[in-house]
């Protein structure tokens, strides 16, 4: 029998997932896996559980969570033998939609039961891991507006989580009134980039803004690469124009905007600044060095995961 740690965290989400965790450790376990269920209240312990669970010798990590959640999971699971999986009770769940599994939510009651199902006969993909001055990230790091918003919006209240995309929208609008855009030089490539941003950001995924943009539709999680955005603009009308860009899918050519692909980039920054890690707050002391770890991540993935995420579709862990 496979033996497994799920570490649910219990305040991720809109609604307390615990009840709904049986059925889904009841799937894996019919399917051939011995699970433990361990809590983990303090955002700080997560990777900490992670590693003793690979101590434990697990062959897999399940996290009941949100997508911060996940981040400190596989950022300790990185390097070692042990599999992420994700079963998405948290609030957007941005790297369970890029895989299809199904999220927990007021219409979706038996969500973590399905995830556990394809998990349970998925299979296992080495994925690219990212580092900020060192921090792990599975998803994005950034900095700008959306790193502002984030910061000034996080931790939530479980209450507050109800209407998260209304939440956010106000805030983007509030924090946008009179934004200036941040002065960022990016450093890539053997080139040099410098001007006011709304957003400067390293993403390894397709989706964007808790899965409501497509941003970086060029992205793999396993190429080695991250895709950067350096995104012109000092004002809200340039954001709403910005979004409307990436919603019509018109911002890969517009002017102002500039993508790359790179292993590693440094960020020049004016002083401490805000910024975000797959959408937690936190502050970036200058200068930001981005790069990432070609596949060191073993990820467990349903067998209908879309094809456009991996390179080498071949290629399993």
């Amino acid at each position: 029998m496979a033996k497994a740690w799920l570490i649910h965290n219990p305040a991720a989400g809109r609604f307390p997932s615990g009840p709904f965790l049986a059925r889904a450790v009841d799937v894996l376990e019919r399917a051939g896996w011995g699970i433990d269920i361990v809590a983990c209240h303090p955002r700080e312990d997560l990777a900490e559980r992670a590693t003793q669970a690979v101590a434990a010798g697990c062959e897999a990590v399940f996290v009941a969570g949100g997508d911060g959640s996940v981040g400190r999971v596989a950022g300790a699971l990185a390097g070692t033998p042990t599999a992420l999986g994700v079963l998405p009770s948290g609030t957007a769940n941005v790297w369970a939609q890029e895989f299809g599994l199904p999220r927990l939510g007021w219409t979706s009651w038996f969500a973590l039961e399905e995830a556990a199902a394809r998990l349970a006969r998925g299979r296992v993909r080495l994925v690219d891991v990212g580092l900020c001055n060192g921090q792990p990230f599975l998803m994005w790091a950034g900095v700008g507006l959306d790193a502002q918003i984030v910061n000034a919006i996080e931790p939530r209240e479980r209450w507050e989580k109800i209407l998260a995309t209304v939440t956010y929208a106000l805030q983007a609008v509030w924090e946008a009134r009179n934004w200036s855009g941040i002065r960022v030089r990016v450093q890539a490539n053997e080139q040099s980039w410098e001007d006011r941003y709304l957003v400067a950001v390293a993403t390894n995924i397709c989706s964007y803004a808790g899965g409501l943009l497509e941003l970086s539709p060029e992205a793999r999680v396993d190429d080695g690469l991250l895709d950067f955005w350096l995104i012109g603009g000092s004002s809200l009308s340039a954001a709403v124009v910005r979004v409307a860009q990436v919603l019509t899918g018109r911002h890969t050519d517009a002017e102002g905007v500039v993508h790359f692909q790179a292993g590693e980039a440094v960020f020049e920054l004016m002083g401490d600044t805000p910024m975000h890690l797959d959408g937690e707050p936190g502050t970036i002391h200058p200068p930001a060095h981005l790069q990432v770890r070609k596949r060191v991540l073993r990820v467990l993935v349903p067998h209908e995961t879309r094809p456009f995420l991996f390179s080498d579709q071949e290629s399993p862990a």
